[in-house]
């Protein structure tokens, strides 16, 4: 079962995407705050977010900001407002797609099967943490919506911790990694790539030193929590 994570603050637009949805496999959680959407996917999986736009206290916009801030769930902004500014309001601060009420049934799921598919295939080549992208095909590194610039060495590290978090990694261990056997470096070259990777992360407005640990004595882990 895929799960939809489905937010409006009318109880009626709630049912009818529920209605819709689950025939079709979906397992749909209904929000009608943003606010408790944010906070459910903080600390919960779901395969698709469907976001209303207008709503109190926090609108779909400034919601699709924040989980665009910790997630690269695919999201679905629904709205009764068809202005071509509107929707690029939308697209600018994560959406996937946008979609005016009122809507063809068909042309909702056709949506939610587009970007889904859109977003499993970018993920072959990406690693994703709470706003924090890399494309390993293209060697490129984005937090949120700021580059990131990483030599070759340091975006392999990063790839790395990111791929196995809160597993503890020896310079040594590293070195054979990252370098190859037989290498000559040195394991201060490990510590001096690890500030740059930290440097280079705090600049972007990433919390570098929440995750990314020294463990002393023994080397370095990137913490998931």
């Amino acid at each position: 079962m895929k799960t939809a994570v489905l937010v409006d603050d009318e109880q009626r637009m709630l049912d009818l995407l529920e209605l819709y949805l689950e025939p079709h496999g979906y397992t749909c959680i209904k929000k009608d705050s943003a606010h408790d959407a944010v906070l459910f996917l903080k600390h919960n999986h779901a395969d698709i977010v469907i976001l209303d736009v207008m709503m109190p206290n926090m609108d779909g916009w400034e919601a699709c900001k924040r989980i665009r801030s910790f997630s690269a769930i695919p999201i679905i902004m629904l709205t009764a407002r068809n202005a071509a500014e509107e929707m690029v309001k939308g697209l600018k601060y994560g959406a996937d797609d946008y979609i005016t009420k009122p809507f063809n049934e068909d042309v909702l799921l056709a949506r939610i099967e587009a970007v889904t598919r859109r977003v499993l295939q970018h993920e072959v080549d990406g690693v994703f943490f709470k706003g924090l992208k890399l494309n390993e095909s293209a060697y490129e590194a984005h937090y949120q919506t700021k580059a990131i610039s990483l030599t070759p060495k340091e975006f392999s590290m990063l790839s790395l911790f990111l791929k196995s978090p809160d597993q503890v990694y020896s310079r040594d261990h590293l070195l054979s990694t990252i370098w190859g056997y037989g290498t000559n470096t040195e394991d201060r070259t490990i510590d001096s790539h690890i500030r740059n990777i930290r440097e280079k992360l705090r600049h972007a407005g990433f919390p570098a030193d929440v995750h990314l640990k020294t463990i002393w004595g023994v080397g370095y882990k990137w913490s998931s929590s």
